[in-house]
């Protein structure tokens, strides 16, 4: 059956060790090698991959501020346009009130000056009707100056009391 030799026996132990020798510089090696380059060549890109995803957060945080920032400012412009617009508004409106017065205020004078004149030429038509009037009744012409003071005196006198 099975016989033990010392020489078969010590044959095996060195192939296995010279095999094991072979194999651990031929393949362990080599595989260790590959596998811790595949090991930092993966980590590489997870650290890579994990910067680019936090300067995708920074720029998308940036891009929110500014985003935002520009949302207040034209939310600040808008709000100056209105004030703008509601002051110009009301400038226009105390303007025109304003004109709208002093057309009044020289209508009424232009009314006024005219109601005078007409009441002027009025009494002056009024006075020569009154002193031709006399000058027939009495047959003759009186002195017109003084004749045109009375009667300028007496409507005078009446348009005050009116």
């Amino acid at each position: 059956m099975l016989k033990f030799e010392f020489w078969s026996i010590f044959e095996a132990v060195a192939n296995i060790i010279i095999l094991m020798i072979l194999l651990r510089i031929f393949l362990f090696k080599p595989v260790s090698k590959m596998m811790n380059e595949r090991t930092q060549s993966i980590q590489k890109d997870i650290d890579d991959a994990e910067k680019a995803r936090q300067e995708a957060e920074d720029l998308r945080r940036q891009y929110s501020d500014t985003i935002s920032e520009a949302k207040e400012e034209a939310s600040r412009i808008i709000m100056k346009a209105h004030d703008d617009a509601e002051t110009e508004r009301s400038n226009i409106i105390q303007k025109s009130h304003e004109e709208a017065d002093e057309i009044v205020s020289a209508a009424s004078e232009t009314i006024e000056n005219e109601r005078r004149r007409v009441l002027q030429q009025a009494q002056s038509q009024i006075a020569d009707l009154a002193i031709e009037a006399a000058s027939k009744i009495v047959g003759a012409n009186l002195d017109d100056e003084k004749n045109r003071k009375l009667v300028d005196e007496f409507l005078s006198e009446e348009g005050g009391r009116q």
